[in-house]
This record gives structure tokens, C-alpha cells and sequence, in this order.
């Protein structure tokens, strides 16, 4: 299995930017000045690439090569637009099914995650362009190459997302222990887009505002959680119980 490519080197980051490639994450050289970086700056933000600054220990660990001070992952796999997904998977299906994923950070569970996804019929997966998991060589493993099958949206905001969701007829839920009601008492057949949070401080809380429901899975015993894969994967199963039932 091929593994996440890097590129180093300023003008082949900016090459690759400009061929449209799906980058991941770029590492740039904390206070590093020059007008080639800002090029590079200025067009990462014009895509809404994750950017973080970092030592130029960071990048030397991460290349043994001429790095000039910026290091980008490219994603193995091709991100779907986000709005043709919705409104692709809405004119040929009646009740659609989407995972939002708020802030995931663990690649391990990201592709446990998206297993889960394929083999309970989801249709797609929302993630924020900033603050999520990359799509890892780890990634692809762990999703058991799921993650090809699965088509997985970036967007600017979830919170963006969720608007266009819910005025595209589709309810959204968001699975916290903050909740009242338990997931087997919720209406799962419809239209619908279930939102997991991250695995320290789950959905973010204007996320979870804007959320048409919120549902919670029964805890009995002294660990009072679940692990955000195994947490996602009783959601869906449960989706999926109730619409071939």
C-alpha cells in the first residue's frame, strides 16, 4: 500500500498547490521570511490548507532532504466537493445517511471510523479542513482500504455544513453524553447526518447547538466512556437496525 507522499521544498509545494493536489497539512519553518514563502503562505490560505508553523527541528525529522524551510502531506486519497456530495447523494437516495466528524484527531480512529461508515451504508463523511486527522498510510490500514470507498468532504467550517444540511431536508443529531434521550428512543430512518465529537472535549459547543437532536448511549459501570470509534460505530449500527428492520 502506498504510503502519504511528502513534498518538500518551497516551489514544489507551490507546484502541487497549483495542480491541486489534496494536501493535508503544511509545515512551514517558524519565522522564516523571503518572498517566496509568503507566495507559498498566500496560496495555502487561498485553499484553506491546514497550515502549522513549526521548529526547523520538526521538519528535519520529518525529511532528511533540502527542505527550504516548508514540508507538505499529500493525502492518498481524493476529497469530494462537499455541496455536489450532499446534493448528489439527496436526488438519488431517500434517506441518506452522513457522519460529521468534529476535530477527530487520532488517524487510528479516524479509520476505524470510516470501516464502520462503509459497512453501514454511509454516504459521506464531513470533516473540517483545520484541526482534523490527516488521511494517513495509518488511516487507509486501520479503514481496511474503506477509506476508498467512502467518499469523505472537507469544509471550511462544520458549523457551515450543518446549514446546508439541515435546508437540504436533513435532520442532524449530535451524539453527546450531554443529551436526555437515549439513541434507541430517536427516529433514525430519515434523512440524517449524526455528529461525533473529538475523543477529549467531544462537539464543540456551538456545534452541538445548532443540532436538530441530541442523543446519548446508556453507560453503566465506573468508566463513564466510550472510545469515539466504538461510540460512532453503535450510533450507525443503530441507524442501520432501524432502517432494515
Amino acid at each position: 500500500m502506498e504510503k502519504e507522499t511528502k513534498i518538500y521544498g518551497i516551489r514544489a509545494i507551490l507546484e502541487a498547490i497549483e495542480a491541486d493536489k489534496s494536501i493535508d497539512k503544511l509545515f512551514i519553518q517558524r519565522g522564516l521570511q523571503g518572498a517566496l514563502i509568503k507566495s507559498l503562505e498566500t496560496e495555502s490560505r487561498k485553499k484553506g490548507i491546514n497550515t502549522v508553523y513549526v521548529p526547523v527541528e520538526k521538519l528535519d525529522r520529518l525529511t532528511p532532504h533540502n527542505h527550504q524551510g516548508a514540508v507538505a502531506m499529500i493525502s492518498p486519497i481524493e476529497f469530494a466537493n462537499f455541496e455536489e456530495l450532499v446534493n448528489n447523494v439527496i436526488e438519488t437516495k431517500e434517506a441518506p445517511l452522513f457522519l460529521l466528524l468534529d476535530s477527530l484527531s487520532d488517524v487510528r480512529n479516524f479509520g476505524a471510523i470510516i470501516r464502520t461508515a462503509s459497512c453501514t451504508g454511509v454516504d459521506g463523511i464531513i470533516i473540517p479542513k483545520k484541526g482534523a486527522a490527516p488521511v494517513t498510510a495509518d488511516t487507509i490500514k486501520t479503514s481496511a482500504g474503506a477509506a476508498f470507498n467512502v467518499p469523505i468532504a472537507k469544509v471550511d467550517h462544520l458549523k457551515d455544513a450543518v446549514y446546508y444540511l439541515q435546508g437540504s431536508g436533513v435532520t442532524v443529531i449530535a451524539a453527546t453524553e450531554k443529551a436526555n434521550d437515549l439513541i434507541y428512543d430517536k427516529d433514525l430512518k430519515q434523512p440524517l447526518a449524526i455528529i461525533m465529537g473529538s475523543e477529549d472535549v467531544g462537539i464543540a459547543p456551538a456545534l452541538l447547538k445548532l443540532a436538530d437532536l441530541q442523543a446519548k448511549l446508556p453507560m453503566e459501570g465506573s468508566i463513564a466512556s466510550l472510545n469515539v470509534s466504538v461510540a460512532c460505530s453503535v450510533f450507525l449500527y443503530e441507524a442501520l437496525r432501524q432502517r432494515i428492520s
